[in-house]
């Protein structure tokens, strides 16, 4: 197998990423997996009906309303991500960036953690942010680390084209956070660093077809 990228980094078909949306996202109304991607949702609509059919997809009502995959449906994702990855020739490229995106995370877990969590006389409180200086170099750490994920995700767009927004997701964040709006580190519902991060490493889970337990126990 080659591990040559194509000329053109490859467009996921509709079906693929409608499914690799809700897997990203958990569960998800119609239009959130539309945007995600920049789909047209008539086309999501078919997709999301043909998916369901095949007992891939489910929709649930109440607080959490949305679409949401099935097991089948995630062996479905995880068997077409594969295939897409065959064809392109492109596995070991992505499990080259994948192991580099693993020596970041437990960093950018730690910068997360220190900018939520501070330690007064030996225990762990809610960081109250009245350190500057302290949160400063908390943000100097992230500075470094946006640095250095940037060439890590370089070859994964030049493969696959929907990797080409996590770059853009995070340095739009990272932009914010820069300028003082710090809520854009962490805050779990807006497309944060931490968010785009967390969604970043599910996609390269699913892409490979790998488990989070794997690198726990690994």
């Amino acid at each position: 197998m080659t591990d040559a990228l194509p000329p053109q980094p490859l467009r996921s078909p509709t079906g693929l990423l409608v499914l690799l949306g809700l897997r990203l996202r958990s569960v998800a109304p119609a239009e959130v997996v539309a945007q995600r991607f920049g789909l047209e949702r008539p086309e999501v609509d078919a997709q999301l009906v043909e998916a369901a059919a095949h007992g891939w997809v489910r929709h649930s009502e109440g607080v959490l309303a949305g679409w949401s995959l099935t097991t089948d449906g995630r062996s479905e994702t995880e068997r077409r991500l594969g295939a897409e990855l065959a064809r392109t020739g492109a596995r070991g490229g992505v499990e080259r960036a994948y192991s580099g995106f693993l020596e970041l995370n437990g960093e950018l877990l730690a910068i997360c953690t220190d900018w939520q969590v501070i330690t007064v006389d030996g225990v762990e409180v809610v960081n109250d942010h009245g350190d500057a200086d302290r949160d400063a170099g908390v943000i100097a750490r992230l500075g470094s680390l946006h640095r250095r994920i940037q060439p890590v995700l370089a070859p994964l767009h030049a493969a696959l084209d929907r990797f080409g927004g996590y770059g853009l997701r995070l340095d739009a964040a990272h932009e914010r956070i820069v300028s003082g709006e710090t809520e854009w580190l962490t805050r779990p519902t807006i497309d944060s660093y931490h968010t785009v991060w967390f969604e970043l490493h599910e996609d390269l889970l699913a892409t490979l077809g790998r488990r989070r337990t794997d690198e726990r126990h690994g």
